[in-house]
């Protein structure tokens, strides 16, 4: 991504020029950020995508320029939605990115529209791949960020990572298995490996390329437990 129990359904998803999308199932959605300066929210959802999930927030001092604009974009096309952050475990707390999260559009309401956060912790563009952090400590301030969002919306976030990332930097930890659902980056045709004792991922990016604009999202059910998961 850029700087309760569930069945697997069939989408009515769009007829795409990348074969992911076309061959993979679950509920269509996508994630954006401002890298995506025009993205066709309407268009969307007339091919069947259901929620989008947009970056608001990375570290403590980025705010990202797109974010009112999507999230209003996707509101009006009656998208599910919510945000996500990306973190900077070497730069502060846990608790202080969510607290800039939450200020920043990373809230959670139980409105039936609106995702639980996202954070997005994954490989460091710009430096050590675990951020200089022990196993322990990332655990350790993966949970700092999730209790402190917990504590302020009732809902723990959703965590986007890559199985390789997870096993390489937490040393595999199943310690979010059970609270914190999980989004799984795999480009495939099909999921080969679930990280952290997670049973199943909740959403599978499976592509970084969607139609109309971003990376390819699935939900991991039908579109009713989706709003279930939505709501809280």
């Amino acid at each position: 991504m850029k700087t309760a129990t569930l069945s697997l359904v069939l989408a009515a998803g769009a007829a795409s020029a990348n074969p992911l999308e076309s061959r993979a199932s679950g509920v269509q959605g996508f994630d954006i950020s401002s890298y995506q300066g025009t993205v066709d929210f309407s268009g969307a959802y007339d091919a069947g995508a259901r929620f989008v999930i947009i970056k608001a927030t990375e570290g403590t001092t980025y705010i990202d320029s797109s974010f009112s604009s999507h999230y209003e974009g996707a509101t009006d096309a009656g998208l599910i939605r919510g945000g996500y952050h990306f973190a900077h475990p070497d730069d502060s707390s846990g608790a202080t990115q969510a607290e800039f999260f939450l200020a920043h559009g990373g809230g959670w309401t139980n409105d039936g529209r609106t995702l639980p956060g996202m954070l997005d912790i994954e490989y460091n563009p710009s430096g050590s791949t675990c951020y200089g952090l022990s196993a322990s400590d990332m655990v350790a301030w993966v949970k700092d960020f999730g209790e402190t969002y917990n504590g302020k919306t009732g809902r723990y976030p959703m965590i986007y990572t890559t199985a390789d990332w997870w096993n390489t930097c937490t040393g595999g930890s199943t310690a979010f298995r059970t609270d914190y659902p999980l989004v799984l980056a795999q480009y495939a045709s099909s999921i080969s490996s679930v990280p952290g004792g997670w049973p199943y991922q909740s959403i599978w990016q499976n592509s970084d390329s969607y139609s109309y604009g971003g990376d390819s999202d699935l939900w991991n059910g039908s579109e009713d437990s989706l709003k279930t998961f939505a709501k809280g």
